[in-house]
């Protein structure tokens, strides 16, 4: 049976339809057509323009792992902490009663490639030391990694405005150049202030949006990294796996708790 990928989160569909919807709504309870809101002109300044201007902010490699970023914060949320912390605590169990070699089978059925890493290390019998300094030293390049995903999207947030500002300059031109043709003029208009409704809808009701998830995320996974490595260091170690669940399930919340006062 071929295996599924993960399931899109449905908060995340749901926020991005109600994003569309406020608009939309906005739009059709003055009695005016949304189909105005469609317009290519104004789409290609703004939307165009930015992935323009993050083109020469940013090299290729950050923005195609920030578009790989974006698209997995929609996914659902892997398992939570606590089934972590159990499997840890089987682990501890194999370790205990065979050594480190007997958790080498559950290091290809691990999903998380920072688990992998872990254990793999744990395996080779790597030690306490060399063993957090390694896990922690990735951990936070992945974490920087993290914030320059978020970095970029808060970057678009800034051009996009600008660039709706822009669209409507252009669209005022074509206004001042077809004055004798009514048609024109509407249309001029329309593109003129569509322009400007793209450039802060973009900034504010999904790029903004999108770079706090992407850090919360980051947040979430940085602590479920923490946990993996203070579970490494106990397999290491060869603790009785009863002190495992009382451990790592301590070191959760108080490293949750540590987040929550310094997000406050």
């Amino acid at each position: 049976m071929k295996k599924r990928g993960p399931r899109l989160d449905p908060s995340t569909i749901a926020s991005l339809g109600l994003v569309a919807g406020v608009v939309v709504a906005a739009q059709a309870f003055e009695g005016a057509r949304v189909t105005a809101l469609l317009q290519p002109t104004a789409a290609l300044v703004v939307i165009g323009g930015t992935a323009a201007a993050l083109l020469l902010s940013f090299p290729f490699p950050a923005l195609r792992r920030t578009w790989r970023a974006v698209m997995s914060v929609m996914r659902v949320t892997p398992e939570p902490d606590s089934n972590l912390v159990s499997r840890f605590e089987q682990y501890a169990v194999r370790v205990v009663r065979k050594g480190v070699l007997a958790i080498e089978p559950e290091i290809a059925a691990a999903k998380d490639p920072f688990l992998k890493r872990a254990l793999g290390m744990v395996a080779d019998g790597v030690k306490a030391v060399e063993l957090r300094e390694s896990l922690t030293t990735f951990s936070r390049a992945q974490e920087e990694g993290d914030e320059e995903c978020a970095l970029v999207l808060e970057t678009a947030a800034g051009y996009a405005p600008t660039l709706g500002i822009l669209g409507a300059v252009l669209g005022l031109i074509r206004v001042m150049e077809s004055l004798g043709s009514p048609a024109a003029v509407g249309s001029g208009i329309a593109v003129a202030f569509v322009a400007t409704v793209y450039g802060v809808g973009l900034a504010n009701l999904l790029l903004l949006p999108l770079a706090s998830r992407l850090r919360s995320v980051s947040r979430t996974e940085a602590l479920t990294r923490e946990l993996i490595i203070e579970g490494s260091i106990i397999l290491q170690g060869r603790v009785h796996p009863r002190l495992v669940d009382a451990y790592l399930s301590g070191f959760v919340r108080a490293r949750t708790s540590e987040r929550v006062r310094g997000a406050a």
